[in-house]
């Protein structure tokens, strides 16, 4: 989950939910700079998180009972294969990119555990085979997954109230045309992305969120379901061209 402090206590996001949000970011791109398999790239998007603990009800606290954000928990191999299998029954293009970026996550990693090097090593040797029954270039797939990182980035800087205020800009990342793209909220909470990347001159986006107002849990069974029982509301946000 991704987990921010708020004014009611706790605000959650699930991270399948901000994958979803990150495959509405791709489709608003700029036609003419979209990648190979554009339909299939948005799947990759939208599920690159599938295989979560959270899928299966199982949700993990800090040491001081509160909820655990994603980036408190340590690298899970049995998590980062399940996540591989499940990408593997929408074909080879969503398993490519699913790879791609557990590489990007965990590539450094390397040298710590022999069975994470065999992970990471399993990831590169498919990869390779899965560009050669594809006949897809390195630099395509690479286009394709910078796409899907970039979506992922802005994403994650939204739903994790990253944006800075008194409208200072905020990097995103480079984009898959290696432009380096910036993005500022303004006084009017309008959000401004530049060089400006989507086909129409506005977006709105969404993700659906849950808060708590309960601070500490003692078991992940009494968090779940607290979850469960919070009332779902939605958290808005309006891009506009400069």
């Amino acid at each position: 989950m991704i987990v921010n402090p708020h004014e009611k206590g706790w605000e959650l996001i699930f991270q399948q939910a901000h994958a979803l949000l990150a495959a509405e970011i791709g489709f608003a791109w700029l036609l003419e700079k979209r990648p190979l398999h554009f339909v299939q790239t948005l799947a990759a998007i939208a599920q690159h998180d599938d295989g979560q603990k959270e899928l299966r009800n199982q949700y993990t606290l800090t040491p001081a009972g509160a909820p655990a954000n994603f980036t408190q928990l340590p690298f899970s191999l049995a998590q980062a294969q399940q996540v591989m299998k499940e990408a593997r029954f929408q074909g080879r293009w969503r398993s490519l990119l699913t790879s791609m970026h557990l590489s990007f996550l965990y590539e450094t990693l390397r040298g710590q555990k022999t069975e994470w090097d065999h992970f990471l090593e399993e990831q590169l040797a498919s990869q390779k085979l899965w560009r050669q029954q594809l006949k897809v270039k390195k630099a395509e797939a690479q286009y394709a997954y910078d796409f899907m990182q970039w979506c992922d980035r802005l994403s994650l800087i939204l739903c994790r109230n990253e944006l800075p205020e008194m409208e200072r800009a905020l990097e995103i990342s480079d984009g898959p045309d290696r432009q380096k793209y910036e993005v500022r909220q303004l006084s009017d909470a309008t959000i401004v992305v530049q060089p400006w990347p989507f086909e129409q001159p506005s977006l709105a986006l969404g993700v659906e969120v849950r808060y708590l107002q309960q601070l500490h849990f003692t078991s992940d069974q009494e968090l779940a379901q607290a979850i469960w029982q919070a009332p779902v509301q939605q958290k808005s946000w309006v891009l506009k061209k400069s």
